[in-house]
């Protein structure tokens, strides 16, 4: 494996070097070693560089090594399989952006032919369909569980807000992304839903305006509802959930409500405390008859 530009690699400690005779030193060594060995050492020093430029080593402990409360148990496992699940949507989304065409006059035909022509095409269609029905689920699922564990009390006021947010907007991907084959079923399903968006009170005009790009469902609609599903929904979703896994790092995991700590403490126990009886004498316990050395 090449090594490092010496304007990547990381500065000598004062003392080492040409002068030091640390390097020098070691230099004979290091060609005697195994490929093997020189490359995992090679690996670590890229890590170690990175890291110290990033400072990424604090925040990973945090995520990964931090301690949950006793109790905890699959229930917690609901928000990490909405994040698995919205990763393996955006891989998806981006592989089908790849050959969709988000035109009136094209998008029926583009996605036929990546169903039907392209290589797992239709393997991977239904994964990014199908994880959309269980992103839906499993959010849902996550936010029951919080609301019944009560997670949401203080001080986690502000990440059930965000998590509120996030619901909606999971909910705003689904009904952009389903118009997006444009095909009889999609049209006039987003038809009914634009009318339900207009009849909502104050901004539900302006907002039903908004999302068909105009007063009337015309051809401008669907790269509108293609840009708010590839591009503003998808960043402000990316954006929350690290709000949301920040917060969660900082305020820690809440107990399962059954397992709340008792308000009484719990009585000291009594144990005999050994002591040595004089210089060089035996072991004795306090309990002993004639306790005093």
């Amino acid at each position: 494996m090449p090594k490092l530009p010496s304007a990547l690699s990381k500065p000598k400690k004062p003392g080492q070097g040409a002068n030091g005779g640390g390097a020098e030193v070691a230099e004979p060594q290091k060609k005697d070693r195994p490929v093997a060995e020189k490359a995992k050492e090679a690996g670590i020093d890229v890590v170690g560089w990175v890291d110290e430029r990033t400072g990424a080593t604090p925040f990973l402990s945090g995520m990964l090594l931090r301690k949950v409360p006793k109790g905890t148990n699959w229930f917690y496992t609901l928000g990490s399989a909405t994040l698995f699940v919205f990763a393996m949507q955006a891989l998806t989304g981006v592989f089908l952006a790849m050959y969709y065409v988000p035109s009136s006059t094209e998008a029926y035909n583009s996605i036929t032919h990546l169903t039907n022509d392209v290589f797992l095409g239709e393997f991977v269609r239904g994964l990014h369909k199908w994880g959309a029905t269980l992103m839906i689920i499993l959010i849902f699922l996550h936010m029951g569980r919080t609301f019944f564990f009560g997670a949401y009390k203080y001080p986690r006021e502000l990440n059930w807000v965000i998590g509120v947010v996030l619901l909606i907007l999971t909910m705003v991907m689904g009904l952009t992304g389903y118009l997006l084959p444009f095909d009889q079923r999609s049209y006039w399903a987003t038809i009914v839903a634009m009318n339900i968006t207009g009849s909502g009170p104050i901004v539900g005009p302006y907002l039903a305006d908004f999302l068909r790009a105009g007063a009337e469902f015309g051809a401008t609609t669907l790269p509108r509802f293609y840009a708010i599903h590839m591009l503003l929904v998808p960043g402000l979703i990316i954006a929350l959930i690290g709000a949301h896994l920040y917060l969660v790092v900082k305020l820690g995991t809440t107990a399962p409500p059954w397992l709340r700590s008792s308000p009484k403490p719990k009585p000291l126990r009594e144990e005999p405390v050994a002591s040595y009886a004089g210089n060089g004498g035996a072991l004795r316990s306090e309990h002993e008859d004639g306790g005093s050395p």
